[in-house]
């Protein structure tokens, strides 16, 4: 059942069966250059647990990224609880399998996520939290709505919070 759907997306709960095409993504070390380290395939069926888990837990989670007309998973988007500075925020976060960068997937999906956070859940902000030389997510949180807020230390390295509000939302909507 998709949680959400653009126009060539559809966002939903991940399955343990997702491991290999998640794998595409989250294996690549170029896909995951910002991160400590690319997942290896235990790595990867973890992150899909952990999704799982947020998902009976907080009801929202990473979603798996599915290209409507051939039903293949190419990547995540969703919403994750983090804190950061302190208070617990919600986090729009995304990966696309390499290959399809450039195409306006992490964008699409990542405008649905902020628009089902707002509608949804009721959240006041929403932020992604992204590495300051990971030049291509800083894009696509911009080209989603989000402008940069602030800069913090966040796991041990530095992070450019990305932050839209609600009243910038529903300005925006009209």
């Amino acid at each position: 059942m998709p949680i959400v759907e653009t126009e060539r997306l559809l966002l939903r709960e991940f399955v343990p069966e997702d491991v290999d095409a998640l794998a595409a993504v989250l294996s690549d070390p170029e896909a995951m250059r910002h991160y400590p380290a690319a997942l290896d395939r235990a790595g990867v069926a973890a992150w899909i647990e952990r999704s799982r888990r947020r998902y009976a837990e907080a009801g929202y989670g990473l979603w798996a990224m599915v290209l409507k007309p051939s039903g293949e998973v190419v990547g995540d988007c969703g919403l994750t609880r983090q804190t950061v500075d302190g208070p617990d925020e919600i986090e729009i976060g995304y990966h696309v399998r390499r290959d399809l960068w450039g195409r306006g997937y992490a964008p699409e999906a990542a405008r649905a996520c902020r628009d089902y956070g707002f509608a949804r859940l009721g959240a006041e902000r929403l932020i992604s939290l992204i590495r300051p030389e990971n030049l291509a997510s800083r894009r696509v949180a911009e080209k989603s709505g989000l402008s940069l807020w602030k800069e913090v230390m966040w796991r041990d390295l530095p992070h450019c919070v990305y932050v839209v509000r609600r009243t910038e939302w529903a300005l925006a909507r009209g």
